[in-house]
């Protein structure tokens, strides 16, 4: 039954693979748990034992984000087999999941990202053209891991690259002169060792890379730069939606940038905005001025 659930977020639902993964890898904690071994297990679960799962997810030290994301799993599942005809009621109606506070994304500054900076770091040689460019892309396109290296030789051309994003949907990312340049010169490298790959990006050995290959890379790099806590690809990516907003780009235009389903993910980043612009009023008006 999890493998006719897991078709139908492949397939209908057009989850990512890692989506489905850890959404099963959730449904057989819960089973687990309730003891689920056939439909009838699953017919009889109801809110109580749900909200038991959920409090002792809690007592385990696990996050509140991370037992909402289990519950959004069963929540779905639920669903599912109430569209199957399967259930007959779905026991998720009367739960809510903790409530937890907000987090900021935490982006890196523009002054530790200059140009400059970034090229100090990295070789001539084809894994240093490579490096670059990945940083680059992410900070300069806002793309998700999962696209980056998933990223298409055919997909790139000199005006902009073709991502394919969550749910397989397409965009298109315009990219800037000097991004193009650095392209172009991995990509010269990439021929010179005739790694023939469809993939953009490639180890030395004409291999696909890997995503700790590439979350190491970017640890490395902003532990230099940057004094961030949290470094990942996905920092960059905050970065990218922030200091766009900050240098005038609108919400809807970020949305599409980004690949946001809809407009509430991407507002997120407004209150990093506002930080920036009420730093900028409180030293530049001279009513704020006087009060300091």
């Amino acid at each position: 039954m999890l493998q006719e659930f897991d078709n139908y977020l492949r397939q209908e639902k057009r989850y990512s693979a890692h989506t489905c993964l850890a959404y099963l890898q959730d449904l057989q904690q819960f089973s687990a748990f309730a003891g689920c071994a056939v439909l009838s297990d699953w017919q009889e679960q109801n809110s109580a034992i749900i909200r038991g799962w959920m409090v002792s997810l809690l007592e385990q030290g696990l996050s509140k984000r991370t037992v909402n994301r289990k519950l959004a799993a069963l929540r779905t599942f639920f669903k599912w087999l109430r569209k199957e005809g399967r259930l007959a009621e779905n026991p998720m109606t009367r739960i809510q999941g903790p409530k937890g506070e907000k987090r900021l994304p935490v982006f890196v500054k523009e002054s530790e990202l200059a140009a400059q900076k970034v090229s100090a770091l990295f070789s001539t040689d084809f894994e240093g053209l490579r490096n670059q460019l990945i940083v680059e892309l992410f900070y300069q396109t806002g793309m998700r891991l999962s696209e980056l290296i998933d990223l298409k030789e055919a997909a790139v051309n000199a005006q902009h690259l073709k991502v394919l994003g969550k749910r397989n949907k397409e965009r298109l990312i315009p990219i800037a002169p000097e991004l193009t340049i650095k392209i172009n010169q991995y990509r010269a490298a990439k021929q010179a060792l005739s790694l023939d790959h469809p993939n953009l990006l490639v180890r030395r050995n004409g291999a696909a890379l890997y995503p700790q290959l590439v979350y190491r890379l970017v640890r490395e790099v902003l532990g230099t730069l940057s004094g961030v806590e949290k470094r990942s690809p996905h920092v960059l990516r905050h970065t990218f939606a922030t200091h766009m907003l900050n240098n005038g780009a609108g919400l809807e235009t970020l949305k599409d940038l980004l690949g946001h389903a809809n407009l509430s993910a991407t507002q997120v980043y407004t209150h990093n905005s506002f930080a920036q612009l009420r730093k900028a009023y409180g030293s530049a008006h001279p009513r704020a001025l006087k009060s300091q």
